[in-house]
């Protein structure tokens, strides 16, 4: 009986798997809106009704892949960080920025999918806010390790911020100071900005150096944010 159900499971595994790749395939194609189940099924050579037991809804297979695209560039942006060195936060940064960007450029549609226009009609569950969070947590374990280290200066904060610093501070970042984590929110949403710029198009007869922009662009924002360069550099 256990065999039978070890089979049952690795089928199962393997349907769910070609499920996701076709769907993607499909974005890569169409684009997210007009991902169809019943298309889907076709390309597969499954009946519709089969693939309904996988996934019940459009909705419920596009949340599929936008875990695993989260889950992906996530993972992506936590390597980076462990393998950089933690004497050099501002490197630290830029390495975990750098992996972000490397990830959108070799899957630029499931990059389109999380970061990219809404879909109509859908509304992401809670369940993607973990996965969603993986690179914002990155980006502050820079930040917290610094600021454990004496390698972090605290940046200006307007005044009429502050409140809504504590509350960014308390909520995501325990422990970091407000004017940071306040900077760490705004970087954030910037190094998106510049991965979406090159990855959309908008560099397009404007930006060549693509790589040394963005190089220099993430280091500023690590300057901002108050991470201190390793002593000698």
């Amino acid at each position: 009986m256990t065999t039978i159900r070890g089979a049952r499971e690795r089928a199962r595994t393997e349907v769910t798997a070609a499920i996701k790749d076709e769907a993607r395939r499909q974005l890569a194609d169409q684009g997210a809106p007009k991902l169809s189940l019943r298309a889907v099924a076709r390309e597969l050579g499954m009946v519709s009704s089969a693939l309904y037991r996988y996934f019940p809804s459009r909705d419920e297979l596009l949340t599929a892949l936008i875990v695993d695209a989260y889950n992906a560039v996530g993972a992506e942006a936590e390597a980076a960080l462990a393998a950089a060195d933690p004497a050099d936060p501002p490197a630290r940064w830029v390495a975990v920025c750098a992996a972000v960007r490397d990830w959108a450029l070799a899957h630029p549609h499931e990059y389109a999918l999380i970061y990219g226009s809404p879909v109509p009609g859908y509304t992401a569950p809670r369940l993607t806010v973990e996965p969603a969070a993986r690179v914002g947590l990155a980006l502050i374990a820079v930040a917290r390790d610094a600021h454990r280290t004496d390698r972090l200066s605290i940046p200006p904060l307007a005044a009429d911020l502050r409140p809504e610093a504590r509350r960014l501070a308390d909520e995501f970042a325990p422990g970091l100071p407000p004017e940071v984590t306040a900077a760490l929110v705004a970087a954030w949403a910037q190094l998106f900005g510049l991965v979406s710029f090159e990855l959309f198009g908008q560099f397009t007869r404007v930006v060549e150096a693509r790589d040394e922009l963005f190089a220099h662009a993430t280091r500023r924002l690590a300057y901002e944010v108050g991470l201190l360069d390793a002593p000698g550099r």
